[in-house]
C-alpha cells in the first residue's frame, strides 16, 4: 500500500511539473515578439501589402490597379505638402513639449532624456518616418 501511495505521490508531482514547464513555453511563446514586428515597415512595404490586399479583397483588374496607382501617388503628394507645410508649427509644440519634460527631471534625468531622445530619432529615421 505504501508504494502505490509513493507512486502516486510522484505522478502527481511529474504532471505538476510539466504542466509548469508547459505553461512557461507557452507564455514565453505567447510574449517572444517576431523579427518583422520589431522591424518597422516602411512606406513602400505598406504601399504594396495596401495594393495586393485591395488587389485580392476586392479582385481588382490589372487596369483598375494601374488606375489605382496614381491616385496613392497623388494622394501621397499632397499628404507631404500639407507635412511640410505644417512643419514648422508641429516643431514648435514638439520644443514646447521637450521644455516642458526637461523643467519636471532633474540634472541626471535629463541626460537620460537626451539619450532617449536620439535613440528614438535614429529609430523614426531609420522607419522612414521622416
Amino acid at each position: 500500500m505504501r508504494r502505490t501511495t509513493l507512486t502516486t505521490a510522484l505522478y502527481l508531482a511529474l504532471v505538476f511539473l510539466s504542466g509548469a514547464v508547459v505553461g512557461a513555453f507557452a507564455l514565453r511563446l505567447y510574449t517572444l515578439k517576431s523579427v518583422s514586428a520589431s522591424n518597422p515597415k516602411t512606406p513602400e512595404e505598406y504601399r504594396r501589402q495596401y495594393v495586393a490586399e485591395m488587389r485580392t479583397r476586392l479582385k481588382l483588374t490589372e487596369q483598375q490597379v494601374s488606375q489605382l496607382v496614381p491616385i496613392l501617388d497623388e494622394t501621397r503628394g499632397r499628404y507631404h505638402e500639407l507635412k511640410e507645410k505644417n512643419r514648422p508649427a508641429l516643431k514648435v509644440i514638439q520644443d514646447d513639449q521637450v521644455a516642458k519634460i526637461r523643467s519636471i527631471l532633474n540634472g541626471d534625468q535629463i541626460a537620460e532624456y537626451e539619450k532617449l531622445r536620439v535613440e528614438r530619432e535614429k529609430l523614426r529615421q531609420q522607419s522612414g518616418h521622416h
